[in-house]
């Protein structure tokens, strides 16, 4: 986390893909060694979500083994993302595992129960009470678009009032007018921070405090220089950065998401593995002219990759 020259602290955050190997297990030194590549670029870490981290083929021991490898390598500064729950209770089971691996905060999820069905808020309310009350680490609330509803700001500061755990919310939806109401209700109580680059000078612009990003598994240094510009006053260095960034964002997910990224890591002999079934990656062909296109937007040259 940087500080701008207006005194606003900003952070960039990498949401970090899971390695597997060849066979579909935990490939624990490609884990290592990518954390620690993303963690020497000087970005936050989030290890075993959803999306980008595949946490939705983890077997609770693989999550748990996720953690402590992440805590071991890194310390205390990471933190856990999980997966959206069904129950209270999978949340619940979820946060003290997290406080045993000693990761600085966990995310949680808004209440998804599945088949197509979306909770009432006095349903999603109820359930964070059960999760936040007994949490035993610092929390940070998701309302993400992927579970069909947002979290309404009234209730966001509502669950802050009642529960002193909460640090932070990750807000992760299109209508900015919704981010810039949740900066104005929290009035600087918590962190907040949204999902993905492509907001991450709009967030900055109506007081929130940074953005996660998929895209930094492949550039962390690209992602974390947006950051370094802004805390050193350089707006065109800024600028093209988060241009260049929205590029590559497009050029990903355009071509399969994190699929694209580890098809790319392993093209350039970086660590990132394999998917993790049914997910099946680019062919070589495929990964080959991403890694083209990516190059061609000079990203090889602010990442140090070796020329072609």
């Amino acid at each position: 986390m940087a500080e701008t020259t207006s005194g606003v602290r900003v952070a960039a955050s990498v949401v970090a893909i899971t390695p597997f190997d060849r066979d579909g297990r935990l490939d624990e030194g490609d884990t290592r060694s990518h954390l620690r590549r993303l963690h020497d670029a000087g970005l936050g870490i989030w290890v075993g979500g959803g999306g980008s981290g595949e946490g939705f083929t983890l077997s609770d021991a693989e999550a748990d083994r996720l953690l402590e490898l992440a805590v071991d390598e890194l310390g205390g500064s990471v933190r856990a993302m999980g997966v959206e729950p069904r129950t209270a209770a999978q949340m619940v089971a979820f946060t003290a595992r997290a406080a045993r691996a000693g990761v600085a905060a966990c995310q949680v999820y808004s209440l998804e129960p599945g088949h197509g069905h979306r909770p009432t808020m006095a349903e999603v309310e109820a359930y964070f009470d059960e999760v936040l009350g007994p949490c035993p680490l610092p929390a940070v609330l998701s309302t993400h678009q992927s579970v069909g509803y947002r979290l309404p700001v009234g209730l966001v500061t509502a669950l802050v009032e009642r529960h002193p755990c909460v640090i932070g919310v990750n807000s992760s939806h299109p209508d900015v007018t919704y981010l810039a109401e949740l900066v104005d209700a929290l009035a600087g109580r918590v962190e907040i921070c949204v999902g993905g680059p492509l907001q991450a000078l709009t967030a900055l612009g109506v007081g929130a405090h940074g953005f996660l990003s998929s895209e930094a598994n492949l550039a962390p240094r690209l992602v974390a220089s947006l950051d370094r510009h802004l805390a050193a006053g350089q707006l065109a260095e800024a600028l093209a950065a988060f241009g260049t960034l929205v590029r590559l964002h497009h050029l990903l997910y355009a071509n399969g998401g994190i699929r694209a990224t580890k098809g790319v890591l392993r093209r350039l002999g970086l660590p990132g593995g394999f998917l993790r079934p049914p997910q099946q990656g680019p062919d070589g062909e495929l990964s080959g002219r991403l890694l083209a296109e990516i190059r061609r937007l000079g990203v090889d040259a602010v990442e140090g990759w070796p020329p072609p």
